[in-house]
């Protein structure tokens, strides 16, 4: 131990291994004592065997315009029952109310007339979508999938830093990683009663077959992805076979008489729910980017129908606007008459006189954030800024206040991390996924951490850089909730498949670059890198 922690300081920030005495909290107990036993060369050899695992899988990711193995540390966060049951339930409570906003912006707009939020708020955010007005999904479901972003403060209390409610990614990594970690350190599984993760695809798939149109018995469930250049296909390959379904592009679809249709092998096959990995802007040309060759012309006539239903739904990324966020405690208050069970980062809307003034004069002391930005792009930490930097912000911020939120600097949590065979402490954050049926929220025990690899480093997003930990959530006295039955699923069938090799037409190199302009576009939220 004293070689892995040589040189091992606690910051400011909360340490979730280990008390200002450094003896380890209880969660962190019997890994605290694994990692003792342990040298730092065992420890190196472990995680060089996660790392060739991963390049063997091809589980990567797109950084700086290269595809890499996504980096998996040795070291797991461990979060005690009693802290998951928190977290579970305020998860859980924010996507009810998420669900419930969403409905309303796009029905009868109650919130705006109750003067919870303003309308010039939602009106303006990147990712409302009037097209989607009027639109009622079959089961009410707007999120099947949530990725609500938590942070642990210097108290050691979990915030909410952001919603991602569009098509949040990531969740691939929560089971790659725990089946690695399961090959590499046997001995913490078999000391620990961690609850499992393996269970996500089985209700994924359970709540997309509950969303299905009206009189659709025996639906079927495709999964839509921009194709093989987006840095996200790993997962959209991982999540279709685990779930028995078919992968599809935008161009094996085909939609007529307010329908679509999958061509197959065996010929045209009706497609019930579409649960897309493409980004609004691109989902139907018809609708939105003339250009696109990601999407379908005709999805949202034929989801306008009720033939189709489309998983996340059209317009939600309105509440992944930053300063939509901060109306979020209000919106729990109003639709479900509940204090909030998870809070908020203290945020300043720059749109507001009173904000934007405090915040310009803390300049150097605030995070600011564009409302729509992700993966850490455009974001400001003033005290890190130089002169020049900090001028640019302020006329940024002065010439467009709707578009920037400031936040103080918080110090993420930190939880040891093998870096150069010595164990640091590294800021992390975590996003828990909820799966929505209509019925329940569940909420994936666990979810992905993201860490900051560099020393010092806050921003934990693999577009910058940063890597993951396998999440254990510690099971309590009782056992975990026992699952439902589970739905059939039907062997997945192949998609006919385009001719021999030829080189590239003009459609196709602008298909290829569509998908790298998304994941540009969507990194760190969703499409894209987590």
């Amino acid at each position: 131990m004293a070689e892995l922690f040589d040189g091992y300081r606690l910051g400011t920030a909360w340490d979730e291994m280990l008390s200002d005495g450094d003896q380890p909290r209880r969660p962190y107990r019997a890994v605290h004592g694994t990692l003792r036993r342990l040298t730092g060369d065992q420890l190196s050899v472990r995680a060089d065997a996660l790392a060739r695992s991963y390049l063997d899988q091809g589980v990567t990711f797109d950084f700086a315009g290269e595809e890499r193995p996504f980096p998996i540390d040795i070291v797991p966060r461990v979060i005690s029952a009693e802290e998951w049951s928190e977290v579970e339930a305020g998860v859980g409570q924010r996507v009810r109310a998420l669900e419930m906003f969403l409905a309303d912006i796009y029905g009868k707009r109650e919130c705006v007339r109750a003067g919870i939020i303003p309308w010039r708020v939602v009106a303006s955010a990147s990712g409302f979508q009037r097209v989607a007005s009027g639109i009622a999904p079959a089961n009410g479901v707007r999120c099947h999938v949530s990725g609500i972003d938590l942070i642990r403060d210097e108290e050691g209390n979990f915030r909410v830093l952001e919603d991602n409610v569009r098509v949040p990614s990531g969740v691939s990594y929560v089971l790659a990683n725990r089946r690695a970690m399961q090959q590499v350190f046997p001995e913490s599984f078999a000391t620990h009663r961690i609850r499992p993760v393996s269970d996500y695809p089985r209700r994924l798939l359970a709540a997309l077959r509950a969303a299905a149109p009206r009189g659709v018995a025996d639906p079927t469930v495709v999964v839509l992805t921009p194709g093989i250049y987006n840095s996200a296909y790993f997962e959209h390959t991982l999540l279709a076979r685990t779930m028995g379904v078919e992968l599809v592009e935008g161009r094996d679809l085909v939609c007529s008489d307010g329908r679509v249709r999958m061509r197959t092998t065996d010929g045209e096959r009706q497609v019930d729910v579409i649960y897309r990995r493409v980004d609004d802007e691109f989902l139907d040309p018809v609708q939105f980017r003339a250009d696109s060759l990601l999407g379908c012309p005709g999805l949202v006539n034929a989801m306008r129908a009720g033939n189709v239903t489309i998983a996340n739904a059209i317009g939600n990324g309105v509440a992944d606007d930053k300063l939509v966020y901060s109306y979020v405690p209000d919106l729990i208050r109003f639709f479900l008459g509940e204090e909030p069970i998870l809070r908020n980062v203290r945020t300043y809307r720059c749109s507001e006189r009173d904000d934007l003034a405090e915040a310009v004069d803390k300049l150097d002391q605030l995070v600011f954030k564009p409302v729509d930005g992700a993966g850490g792009k455009g974001l400001v930490i003033g005290s890190r800024a130089t002169k020049e930097q900090l001028a640019t912000l302020r006329t940024q911020v002065l010439a467009d206040p709707r578009s920037w939120i400031a936040q103080p600097v918080v110090m993420l949590s930190t939880v040891p991390t093998l870096i150069d065979g010595q164990l640091r402490p590294r800021h992390v954050d975590l996003r828990p996924f909820a799966v929505n049926d209509g019925q329940n929220v569940w909420v994936l025990p666990g979810g992905l951490t993201r860490v900051a690899l560099p020393e010092g480093q806050l921003v934990v997003n693999s577009s910058m850089g940063g890597g993951s930990k396998d999440t254990w959530v510690l099971s309590g006295q009782t056992t975990a909730i026992t699952p439902r039955r589970a739905v059939a699923v039907g062997a997945a069938r192949r998609i006919s498949l385009p001719g021999p090799d030829l080189p590239p037409d003009e459609n196709e190199v602008a298909h290829q670059q569509q998908q790298q302009q998304q994941q540009q576009q969507q990194s760190g939220n969703g499409v894209g890198s987590c």
